[in-house]
């Protein structure tokens, strides 16, 4: 449904695969979003297009985000 549809967007979507090292976590343990230094710096030494990854990342991290605090968040509810 979402799959990427260019050599761009596929390597974008490789990149991010990789990235689940490099979430920043706030209070309470809430995802609050990629370190996009890192994610810069990966995406340099693999080869990935900056610009497609400046492009794509913040509409993948905001919808990461979003999916991963759900999860926290019915997890947490679960256990109560």
């Amino acid at each position: 449904m979402n799959e990427p549809i260019t050599l761009e967007g596929v390597k974008v979507w490789d990149l991010v695969q990789r990235l689940n090292g490099q979430m920043r976590v706030g209070g309470m343990g809430a995802i609050t979003g990629l370190d996009m230094l890192a994610a810069f710096r990966m995406a340099e030494a693999l080869g990935v297009c900056e610009i497609a990854l400046a492009e794509m990342l913040p509409g993948i991290e905001a919808e990461m985000v979003r999916g991963m605090n759900k999860l926290l968040k019915e997890n947490q509810d679960d256990g109560a």
